[in-house]
């Protein structure tokens, strides 16, 4: 189900005072909700209440003091007023905004930082001065993280990835090699020929025929691949050889075919050149890739299709690596449809379609996903049996009527690690630890707010498990200025554009409101804009979607297929 997450609508005027927003009146679900769990103090929107008013940004020199939660369930609901799933809320109304762009400029927070002034009229104590960043308040157990630290925090979440496995050379495609991959041989294991042509002995010409009264006297018999050759061949002779097949001995060169002429001369054959054959030319010798014994790859490198190919050329049937994490996904919602078209206040659900191929995508075990109930019970039941080394939920991570995800972590006696990040779309994603070495991941309703969701804390989570060495960032300027909230990362869509004065840009795509998704379908990456929002030519860290541009490999290893090698179907 989708949760209470407000659809990047940023609420409020910048400056109004307590009277100008309590004469808007409150929001009416809110005020259900309200009569529903009881008098509790709601959780603030970053900065909101707190006097915050610098941006909340995590990284290297930022200055902001990362905030790292974790607390189990059983002592937070020891918290007086609050259980860990109280509803974000605000009390201002709700400002105009479009659906494309939720921070136009007809939001007054969308192209200015927020001013010391704006946070003093927020918190209503103008003598108070505003902390710095997203420093918790100490009466609150469950502060809004920076983005960056809840990306971090669900990649040092994993202190071990499980422990590696030796497997036949196809199984080990996308894991992560355990131990350096280390030749078994020579690379090329003995001098081979580069080219179709001739293997020839000193300068030319060079005689093609053994001569008369000699052993194999007549026209020589040309080399081939696979197999060995027995003469040698002697200063002035030359003999065919195809590429691949092994130099003889006494060989100084390869001629190619297309720069040889044969020309008949004393009742044999002779071998010109137009120009003289430097020794060593189109010869690959032994050893040029690598010697025995030489580190090709190191422990922690990917498993691809091309690692497969340099294991089996330097000799090897295993390869030791760290198995591929295995995940469950559970999409909740009584109004989600399995097929066909949305009716009666029900709609298709999106999700399950789309993380189960993108979990393959990462290089993650994952069964088809299973839709579950608004039903706590449910839930509970499903968390319990489940043995996957990840849970992922949709849906359920607010406080609504049928948000059962925070209660049902509570009951398993679960370790929440993060919960709300300062980001749009996706505030209200969570990050558990079930038990040492299982983890859950608790995806908001909203589609593209889930793939927030999933890049912000299951990728460096799974990627973690894996053992995978963290990618280094990857930064694009924009091509178009990107409007931001004050004090929430941003992550919005972007495809790779040419320009002519920055050279490979990212533009930042249409509809990615957080219920969107036609935005990241036409996307090569997500943008990560810093709070108060990006400039053109503001050079922007990228999460790169798992697959490229043309990816259109549309099933998981080992799915069936209706072709053959035939060509029948």
């Amino acid at each position: 189900m989708t949760d209470g997450q407000p659809d990047d609508t940023v609420r409020g005027a910048a400056g109004a005072t307590p009277d100008e927003v309590g004469s808007h009146g409150g929001d009416p679900f809110d005020d259900a909700l309200a009569l529903v769990n009881g008098p509790r103090r709601p959780r603030e929107r970053p900065g909101a209440g707190t006097g915050s008013g610098a941006e909340a940004r995590s990284g290297p020199g930022s200055g902001a003091e990362a905030a790292t939660v974790r607390m189990s369930y059983a002592a937070r609901a020891a918290t007086p007023g609050d259980g860990g799933d109280t509803p974000w809320t605000s009390h201002t109304p709700d400002v105009p905004y479009t659906p494309d762009d939720p921070f136009a400029p007809g939001d007054p927070f969308a192209s200015r930082a927020p001013s010391p002034s704006d946070a003093r009229h927020a918190s209503g104590t103008p003598d108070t001065p505003a902390p710095i960043g997203n420093r918790p308040d100490p009466t609150d157990p469950t502060p809004v993280l920076p983005w960056h630290t809840a990306r971090d925090i669900a990649r040092r979440a994993v202190t071990e990835p499980p422990a590696p496995r030796t497997t036949v050379l196809a199984a080990a495609l996308g894991r992560t090699l355990a131990a350096p991959l280390t030749a078994l041989t020579d690379l090329p294991s003995f001098d081979t020929s580069a080219m179709d042509g001739w293997a020839v002995a000193g300068p030319g010409p060079w005689r093609l025929d053994h001569p008369a009264g000699t052993p194999g006297a007549g026209p020589a018999t040309g080399i081939l691949a696979g197999h060995t050759p027995t003469d040698v061949l002697l200063d002035g002779q030359a003999i065919a050889i195809a590429t691949g097949a092994r130099v003889p001995v006494g060989a100084t060169a390869v001629l190619r075919s297309e720069h040889g002429e044969v020309r008949a001369s004393g009742g044999g054959r002779r071998l010109y050149a137009p120009r003289p054959v430097p020794p060593g030319q189109d010869i690959r010798p032994r050893g040029q890739e690598c010697r025995r014994g030489d580190q090709l790859l190191s422990a922690g490198a990917l498993v691809t299709p091309a690692v497969l190919g340099l294991a089996a050329a330097a000799g090897y049937d295993e390869l030791t690596a760290h198995p591929r994490p295995r995940a469950e996904v559970f999409v909740l919602g009584d109004e989600l449809l399995a097929c066909g078209l949305p009716e009666e206040g029900r709609i298709r659900d999106a999700l399950g379609p789309m993380l189960v191929p993108w979990l393959h995508a990462l290089g993650v075990e994952t069964a088809a996903a299973r839709p579950l109930a608004d039903d706590a019970g449910a839930l509970y039941e499903a968390l319990a049996a489940s043995t996957a080394d990840v849970v992922i939920t949709t849906g359920g991570t607010a406080s609504g009527p049928v948000d059962h995800v925070h209660p049902t972590l509570r009951r398993l006696g679960a370790e929440v690690l993060v919960d709300g990040v300062a980001v749009r779309p996706g505030h209200p994603m969570l990050l558990a630890r079930l038990t040492p070495g299982r983890h859950l991941v608790g995806l908001p309703g909203n589609p593209l707010a889930a793939v927030s969701g999933l890049c912000t804390l299951a990728e460096p989570l799974l990627s973690a498990l894996a053992a995978r060495r963290p990618a280094p960032p990857y930064r694009v300027p924009l091509a178009a200025p990107v409007h931001g909230p004050p004090r929430d990362t941003r992550l919005v869509p972007v495809a790779y554009r040419d320009d002519e004065r920055y050279g490979l840009m990212a533009a930042p795509l249409h509809f990615h409101g957080p219920a969107m998704l036609r935005g990241i379908a036409a996307a090569d990456a997500l943008a990560v804009v810093p709070p108060g929002g990006a400039r053109r030519g503001d050079e922007l860290e990228l999460l790169e979607l798992p697959w490229p541009a043309g990816w259109s490999a549309g099933w998981p290893p080992g799915a069936p297929t209706d072709w053959n090698a035939s060509g029948e179907r």
